[in-house]
């Protein structure tokens, strides 16, 4: 195996890692996401991923590799992250935010990932595995712009009356308070 196929096999086998990690991540980000379009695009995504990882293991098939043990630690790490920042928070508007901002990390990396990849098995000559990972590059970045158009039309919205409106719920009481507590000076 040359050198070019040794790198590209394992950007893959570290690509593969990422997409079997993010499914697991999209499952739960579904499972506790409130917004029903937010709901529809993990599923949507879910589904392509699937397709994703069949893509990654025939441009591995195509170099004559495999899989393998090979973690993706990168990912590893925005899942952990993800996972941690939805601990700290009930469902709700708040924790669509999170959800999509999760998300929107881990596509980003993943639009990274692929973009070198393709950009690399251009430069090798190897069109096919282009091709195949073009695919891959072009739904990410479509995954991509639709968490942007939900959390810009529909998370953040929701969102920010419903924080406002808890201020302004909170002052109101504390308001109330410091005026019952008070006695008139005459």
């Amino acid at each position: 195996m040359d050198e070019i196929t040794r790198l590209m096999t394992e950007q893959l086998r570290d690509a593969y890692s990422a997409e079997k990690q993010a499914l697991r991540g999209m499952q739960k980000m579904m499972k506790t996401s409130t917004n029903e379009k937010l709901k529809q695009g993990f599923q949507m995504h879910i589904e392509q991923t699937e397709v994703q990882i069949e893509r990654v293991e025939q441009a591995l098939e195509r170099l004559g590799g495999k899989p393998g043990r090979k973690v993706c630690e990168a990912m590893r790490g925005l899942i952990e992250e993800a996972n941690h920042e939805m601990g700290d928070h009930d469902k709700g508007p708040m924790m669509d935010v999170v959800i999509i901002a999760a998300a929107q990390r881990i596509e980003h990396y993943e639009i990274a990932a692929y973009g070198t990849m393709v950009a690399l098995a251009k430069a090798a000559g190897q069109d096919e595995i282009a091709k195949l990972l073009g695919q891959t590059l072009a739904e990410e970045k479509m995954t991509d712009e639709k968490l942007t158009e939900v959390a810009e039309r529909e998370v953040n919205p929701t969102f920010i009356r419903e924080a406002r409106a808890e201020a302004e719920e909170a002052e109101s009481a504390n308001e109330n308070r410091r005026g019952g507590s008070r006695r008139k000076v005459s």
